[in-house]
């Protein structure tokens, strides 16, 4: 009673509790630890987390710990680039207005809906021919495709209300606990109430895309409708390599291991028969195996830093899929109009494709990052999410003429699930 008191959310009758365990574990801390420690530990969580909103001294002081120490960064951010990203985390959808009307027109955003719809078609087709899955699981599965909500693009139809939250130029951390207090209220105001699937999970000037299994929906700000994932001025190879794989991966995700326990309603129920859900974790167990073999730090010393491909699923089976949708899409649109197949700086539509896809994941990266990444992000490094994806695939290997036995050749070990 005194906790919901104190957050200000309403007592209610029901309580999900995530994990269990956790609370008498901690009862058990609670019980053990002196009071003055727990004040201390407190503390110190209290300043960690308003570090950033502070004065120079504590921000340096959380930037040498969390970055430099951690994971090996050289320099901050620049001011600016702190600020955009701190005003972009509490007023998201106040800035999306802006960005948007200065970055993101009808044309990049109608371009985008027909890739999408290319890609449902092609995703379609590739349920409809699997020779694993079972004519009554393929029928969920197509009726969960055909449920998929595909209109969150580019930015909300109704903008989030700011108007109530007081912002003074001169108080930056006041700003922040005030833009804090709002968000609180509108969360606790939502409980109990009927979902709001108009709600969107990004702002958007966000680099990123999701899927929702609750709302069973893909979704696609305008921050990564640009390039080199999205780009309005080049051919449709390099932009099906680059947002259309996207687009694939995010549909993925519905059918992922996660994702496929969930309905087309977004219920959590298993649709699959016992014999298809075999085969599924089968093709599922041949992506963890691959990608548990990547070693993403070499250390004579202490042992390779391996990825874990149990952690790291989810999105690779998403890669592993939306690639093939993406190129499959690609192809039926190089047929649907013969014009755009043509070589462009000496590379072919398909080889044109992959590169694209390459591009967007070039990155660098400290050995002290890789190390904990590696062992807490459920993505793979871009390195290997490429190179995992695509040594999976013969339409790689045929468009750059690949031979049995080289590196990216995976021959009778590919694993394909979707």
């Amino acid at each position: 009673d005194s906790y919901f008191a104190g957050t200000g959310a309403p007592w209610f009758s029901r309580v999900n509790v995530v994990a269990k365990p956790f609370f008498p574990e901690v009862s058990t801390l609670v019980d053990a630890t002196p009071i003055e420690d727990w004040k201390t530990y407190e503390r110190w969580h209290v300043l960690r987390g308003a570090a950033g909103l502070l004065s120079k001294p504590f921000e340096d002081e959380a930037f040498d710990f969390n970055n430099r120490f951690l994971n090996g960064a050289k320099e901050q951010q620049p001011r600016w680039k702190r600020c955009v990203g701190a005003t972009d985390r509490a007023l998201g959808e106040a800035l999306g207005q802006i960005y948007v009307a200065k970055t993101f027109g009808e044309e990049g955003k109608k371009r985008m809906h027909a890739m999408i719809d290319a890609l449902t078609a092609a995703l379609k087709e590739d349920i409809q021919n699997l020779d694993w899955m079972s004519a009554d699981t393929k029928v969920k599965a197509l009726g969960k495709l055909n449920a998929f909500n595909t209109t969150k693009v580019g930015y909300p139809d109704k903008w989030r209300d700011y108007s109530s939250v007081e912002i003074k130029s001169d108080d930056y951390f006041g700003n922040s606990r005030r833009m804090l207090t709002f968000e609180t209220k509108r969360n606790n105001d939502r409980i109990e109430k009927p979902t709001d699937k108009t709600e969107w999970g990004m702002s958007p000037p966000t680099v990123n895309a999701y899927y929702n299994p609750s709302n069973n929906e893909i979704v696609f700000p305008a921050g990564i409708l640009q390039p080199p994932f999205f780009d309005k001025s080049m051919d449709d190879p390099i932009n099906y390599g680059g947002i259309g794989l996207v687009i694939g991966h995010e549909y993925t995700h519905g059918f992922d291991d996660q994702g496929s326990k969930f309905d087309l309603q977004g219920n959590l129920t298993n649709w699959w028969t016992d014999e298809d859900k075999a085969k599924f974790k089968e093709r599922t167990e041949c992506v963890a195996k691959e990608y548990d073999d990547f070693v993403v730090v070499k250390d004579e010393k202490n042992g390779d830093v391996h990825l874990n491909g149990h952690l790291t699923l989810g999105e690779n089976t998403a890669d592993n899929g939306g690639a093939r949708i993406a190129y499959n899409a690609l192809q039926k649109a190089l047929a649907k109009d013969p014009s755009k197949r043509k070589n462009i700086d000496g590379f072919t539509p398909e080889q044109r494709f992959f590169l694209g896809f390459a591009d967007v994941w070039c990155q660098n990266s400290t050995e002290q990052s890789a190390r904990t990444l590696a062992k807490t992000d459920p993505h793979s490094d871009g390195a290997h999410r490429v190179i995992g994806t695509v040594s999976n695939m013969p339409e790689f290997w045929k468009a750059y003429s690949c031979k049995p036995g080289q590196a990216m050749v995976r021959g009778d070990k590919a694993c394909h699930v979707w």
